[in-house]
């Protein structure tokens, strides 16, 4: 293997998806409800739909319904769990 393809392997290894979405869910220990919105476009008509979609994410941290967290990529934590909560993007307005 020449130098530039294992630079090229060593690199890729490391690169992790990240998603930011919001708390929608927090009554499970060290686990949260991440909800992710995506806006996809219809085939037909053109016009932008928003799709979205729950994660579980593990998390030391408390957080509260309606933070929006950002989640990263990780090996499988248990049968539901393979996200971990990476940063507090902005925490919930209180009222």
């Amino acid at each position: 293997m020449s130098d530039t393809q294992a630079t090229a392997t060593e690199q890729g290894a490391g690169l992790k998806r990240t998603l930011v979405g919001r708390v929608v869910s927090n009554k499970m220990q060290k686990t949260v409800t991440v909800l992710v919105e995506r806006k996809v476009k219809h085939a037909v008509y053109g016009k932008y739909m928003v799709r979205s979609t729950r994660y579980h994410a593990h998390t030391e941290q408390p957080l509260n319904e309606g933070d929006t967290v950002e989640i990263a990529e990780s090996r499988p934590i248990s049968r539901t769990k393979t996200w971990v909560v990476t940063r507090l993007v902005q925490s919930a307005a209180t009222v």
